[in-house]
C-alpha cells in the first residue's frame, strides 16, 4: 500500500442538510483516486436554530449516499466537536485543497434548502 492508499482527503462541515453540493466534493475527491474522511460537526445541541439536524441524522444521510464507498473503506464518517477554525503550522505532510465546483453546484446552500423546507436526510 502506497502512502496516498494510507491517508484520506478531509471534508469538515456541518451538513445542514448534506446536499447536492456536498456529495459532488466527496465525489470530486473519490475522483481523484482518495479516500475521504468525512468530519461531521456536532453541533445541533450548541447551535439548534441553524443546525436542525442531529449528527446521527445527518450521519446516517451521508452514509446512505456513500454505503459503497465506506463499506470499501474509501470513505470515512466521523465525528468532530463545533469548529471555530482550521489551522496548521508549517509543512506537516499534508495540503490544503480548494474544490471549485461548477455553477450548478455553487449555487446550492443548505441556508436556502432549510428556509424552504425542502430538505431530505
Amino acid at each position: 500500500m502506497n502512502f496516498k492508499e494510507q491517508r484520506y482527503s478531509m471534508y469538515i462541515g456541518r451538513f445542514q442538510p448534506f446536499h447536492a453540493g456536498h456529495e459532488w466534493c466527496v465525489r470530486e475527491m473519490l475522483s481523484k483516486g482518495n479516500r475521504v474522511c468525512i468530519a461531521i460537526m456536532d453541533i445541533h445541541d450548541t447551535e439548534p436554530d441553524n443546525n436542525p439536524y442531529t449528527y446521527r441524522e445527518v450521519f446516517n444521510a451521508i452514509s446512505y449516499i456513500f454505503i459503497d464507498e465506506t463499506n470499501v473503506g474509501d470513505v470515512e464518517i466521523i465525528k468532530i466537536p463545533p469548529i471555530e477554525s482550521v489551522n496548521y503550522g508549517r509543512e506537516v505532510g499534508y495540503k490544503i485543497i480548494e474544490h471549485i465546483p461548477p455553477d450548478n453546484i455553487k449555487k446550492i446552500s443548505s441556508t436556502a434548502l432549510r428556509a424552504s423546507n425542502d430538505t431530505t436526510i
